[in-house]
């Protein structure tokens, strides 16, 4: 007996549909280069945000004591370099020792002797010292022999230490925090002001679309230098500052890119469907027009955030930008390259984060690309 489906059944049965962002984020996901960047652009501004505050170094903190020291795994300092002070110290006591000193897990002990009773006072010459600290001296009955002990600070510099001594792992972490935040907030300002700006331009077309792009060449007739130390002038020395003259002259670019593509996008047939059933201009320039300009847009957006944190270097090497103690991805790279012969680490590891950055937002927006470029499904 064979049985056959209710058509009503079928008729009522629920279709369901995907929007275009849910299938661009399916698309996205099986894209594995991206999905790793993102997973590394993730990553990196998370110790740029949390890594600061939980790293045992400070990024303005400085140790004379450990000036342009290599990167290593193993503690500071050596320890064929804390006896020898520590001899140089105790030779200051004009105290003679009974035996040789020693270390032993980060405590340097020795036996003295002397003819006179010992002052405890010769434990200042320790306290001064940038090596040491927590001196003891503990005396035998008659106050002629004793033991002197003193802590050894012991510290570790993963990435090595900068031209006047502070931790190059903490001030890249900080420059990743400031290059991230500097390119990002520009990219979205620029984003949103060009986009906007492009595809109203380019829809309205006739003397409107003539008189915004005037101004847009108006505007690229400014010098950027002059344009940002008349921020400066008027407003004073701040971050917001740079990405805000940063976001405000990027957009220009991305006006242009978005008006060309609304101009082709308007003589489509699906403009024209949704023109014909009354749909209203701001709604078809956020339904049809925006979304399908998408595709260059993000491969620009990747583009731009390398380009405002080149550009951020460029103001602080000028002294228009990011100022002391605080630091930067392209000021480190501008600091290391000075002491590239005798320091290398200082150069190395700032260009070598700053080039997983260039990379990731490569491949991420190639993947982005592919998932919201509508001729591809």
């Amino acid at each position: 007996m064979t049985i056959t489906p209710d058509p009503a059944a079928i008729i009522e049965a629920p279709v369901s549909g995907r929007s275009l962002w849910q299938d661009a984020w399916i698309r996205l996901r099986k894209n594995r280069a991206a999905v790793v960047s993102a997973a590394v652009l993730i990553f990196l501004a998370l110790v740029g945000t949390f890594g600061p505050m939980l790293h045992v170094h400070s990024h303005d903190r400085v140790y004379p004591q450990f000036v342009r020291v290599p990167a290593s795994l193993e503690a500071y300092p050596r320890a064929e370099n804390v006896l020898p002070n520590f001899e140089r110290e105790l030779a200051r006591t004009r105290i003679a020792p009974t035996s040789e000193p020693e270390m032993e897990n980060g405590t340097v002990t020795v036996s003295l002797a002397s003819d006179e009773p010992i002052d405890p006072r010769i434990l200042r010459y320790f306290e001064r010292s940038d090596l040491f600290f927590n001196p003891r001296l503990d005396l035998a009955p008659g106050g002629q022999s004793g033991t002197l002990s003193a802590d050894v600070q012991q510290l570790y510099f993963l990435f090595g230490t900068d031209a006047l001594g502070r931790d190059l792992l903490a001030r890249v972490m900080i420059g990743v925090r400031i290059s991230l935040a500097i390119g990002l907030l520009a990219s979205v300002m620029a984003l949103v002001l060009g986009v906007a700006y492009g595809a109203t331009a380019g829809y309205l077309g006739g003397r409107v679309d003539s008189v915004m792009m005037r101004v847009v060449d108006i505007l690229y007739s400014l010098p950027f230098i002059f344009f940002v130390i008349l921020l400066v002038v008027f407003f004073g020395r701040s971050i917001f500052i740079i990405f805000i003259a940063i976001g405000a002259t990027e957009w220009l670019d991305m006006a242009r890119i978005v008006r060309g593509q609304t101009l082709s996008l308007k003589r489509q047939e699906f403009v024209q469907a949704a023109e014909a059933l009354g749909a209203t201009k701001g709604g078809i320039l956020r339904r049809h027009i925006v979304p399908n300009t998408l595709g260059p847009v993000v491969v620009f957006v990747t583009l731009l955030v390398p380009k405002a944190i080149l550009l951020e270097s460029l103001l602080s090497f000028l002294g228009l930008g990011v100022q002391e103690p605080l630091t930067s991805l392209g000021l480190l790279i501008s600091e290391g390259a000075q002491n590239m012969r005798g320091a290398s680490w200082l150069l190395i590891w700032p260009a070598l984060t700053l080039t997983t950055i260039l990379f990731a937002l490569n491949f991420l927006g190639d993947g982005l690309r592919d998932s919201l470029d509508p001729k591809d499904r």
